[in-house]
């Protein structure tokens, strides 16, 4: 499964459109008008809360995220490796997962336990857009919130 991420051009919420390999929408990201922590809701099209992702409010040095899923526990803690490459870890989730990420930050290849599950890269764009190639599709909906935690912390420096 494809899913390409797009911000919307003009979005005080900051909002985004998700949308399947033939431009179908696939699920629905919405921010909050005045969010300190850039909280974002992540939702099916019948707007089901699936996650919510935020960051993490203080901290200094090496950026975090929060992944929440839709009964408000926390599942995931989004982190910044400290290293050459764009590269994040996962903390809290149920499997291991790591973000291998290349020098400019524009490609990443994700991991679960070690195998491969899918790929993040950055399209060029107007606005900030990636595009999100998943193995197996009931990871979306985690991979999604995945995708707008490292977009959160990118937007935090």
């Amino acid at each position: 499964m494809r899913l390409l991420i797009r911000n919307k051009f003009f979005s005080l919420k900051g909002s985004s459109t998700v949308l399947d390999e033939n431009d179908q929408p696939k699920f629905l990201v919405e921010g909050k008008l005045f969010s300190i922590t850039h909280k974002k809701r992540i939702m099916d099209l019948d707007k089901n809360l699936l996650y919510k992702v935020r960051n993490k409010f203080w901290k200094f040095f090496l950026k975090s995220a929060l992944i929440y899923d839709a009964d408000g526990n926390k599942v995931a803690k989004v982190k910044q490796k400290f290293s050459l490459k764009r590269s994040f870890y996962v903390i809290g989730y149920e499997d291991e997962i790591r973000v291998e990420g290349d020098i400019i930050g524009w490609s990443f290849k994700i991991f679960k336990n070690d195998t491969y599950i899918g790929a993040v890269s950055r399209k060029f764009d107007i606005t900030d857009a990636f595009i999100l190639d998943i193995e197996e599709d009931e990871n979306a909906a985690f991979l999604l919130a995945l995708v707008i935690a490292m977009d959160n912390i990118f937007d935090r420096k």
